[in-house]
């Protein structure tokens, strides 16, 4: 996957990866360009988790989001 220009491998498991190819679809964006979003939201934090807790912690917020607003 290219984030911001640069190569990175990602190794989440299959659950949260297909969470995160479902919640790109629903923002219109491609899955890197949200994992770009996600990344630099992770950067933003001190101290910042690596990428893959990031996406998990990410994903997790958003279900939590979207569950409250039913």
């Amino acid at each position: 996957m290219t984030i911001a220009g640069h190569a990175t491998s990602l190794r989440i498991e299959p659950l949260f990866w297909r969470a995160l190819v479902r919640e790109a679809e629903r923002l219109n964006l491609p899955t890197n360009a949200l994992v770009a979003r996600i990344d630099a939201e992770r950067l933003a934090q001190a101290p910042s988790p690596n990428l893959a807790s990031a996406i998990r912690q990410w994903l997790f917020s958003r279900a939590m989001t979207l569950t409250q607003d039913q």
